[in-house]
């Protein structure tokens, strides 16, 4: 069983960054992915970022390409996520999101673990 913990969220104004964490407790042996998705009020949960665990192959949304970016810690099972010049349309509750499989990244069908979610708030 893997538990994902997320950390880093918090309250920022537009322009700045914020670095999210998720770290895998349990039997992580088997993680292959590692994602980030978003869920804004209103809206339907988005993926924003993914890398593979071994050779760390990433994926990201178009939206945040060239601002954000998705690193890990292959011994830890921990992902980062660094958030740079964040936006207003970036405030949501990010959820990391870990898999065995081999799937397509960018999917949240992709992965069977899931954390609790962490609150980014951008302000103007």
């Amino acid at each position: 069983q893997v538990q994902l913990q997320e950390a880093g969220g918090g309250l920022v104004q537009a322009g700045a960054s914020l670095r999210l964490s998720c770290a895998a407790s349990g039997d992580n042996r088997n993680i292959r992915s590692m994602g980030w998705f978003r869920q804004a009020p209103g809206k339907e949960r988005e993926f924003v970022a993914a890398i593979r665990r071994r050779d760390g192959t990433t994926e990201y949304a178009d939206s945040v390409k060239g601002r954000f970016a998705i690193s890990r810690d292959i011994a830890a099972a921990t992902s980062f996520l660094q958030m740079n010049t964040l936006q207003q349309e970036d405030a949501a509750v990010y959820y990391c999101a870990a898999g065995p499989l081999n799937g397509d990244m960018r999917f949240a069908t992709s992965y069977i673990n899931w954390g609790q979610g962490t609150q980014v708030t951008v302000s103007s």
